[in-house]
């Protein structure tokens, strides 16, 4: 399986501004730019993209595990914060917080946890990323 996203940028770094847009047509040039980015301006940017995709990917691993233990998730909440810092080299995602609460019927806080850690683990886009990734997991009753 491919998926694809396309961006476009015009102008220089602080005043240009481009846009995303995903195969699906979900985004189609979704405005983006330093100030989205940097300074909290209008628009989208690359970390909030990751951090959905991030919780979205974790939210559907941690649907599996339950599947496979015999365990029906009622919900899932994910947010995934990204963190990025500026070092030597430039910028770097160094990290990456799930916060999760779920509401899974019959599951123990032991199965929950174990099927949380091996979704954060399994997840496709947490094996992508070359972060520090922890996670917050709070199973309600």
């Amino acid at each position: 399986m491919q998926k694809s996203g396309s961006a476009q940028w015009q102008g220089a770094i602080k005043d240009g501004i481009g846009s995303v847009s995903t195969q699906s047509g979900v985004l189609k040039d979704a405005p983006y730019g330093f100030k989205a980015r940097f300074e909290g301006g209008p628009g989208t940017n690359p970390e909030e993209l990751i951090g959905a995709a991030h919780a979205g990917c974790f939210s559907m691993a941690l649907s599996l595990q339950l599947t496979e233990a015999g365990t029906i998730a009622e919900r899932i909440n994910t947010k995934a914060t990204v963190t990025l810092e500026k070092d030597d080299t430039g910028f770097t995602i160094t990290a990456v917080h799930l916060d999760v609460v779920a509401r899974i019927p019959d599951a123990t806080p032991e199965s929950f946890a174990k099927a949380a850690n091996a979704a954060k683990a399994g997840c496709p886009v947490s094996k992508l990323l070359n972060a520090n990734i922890t996670m917050d997991a709070r199973l309600e009753s």
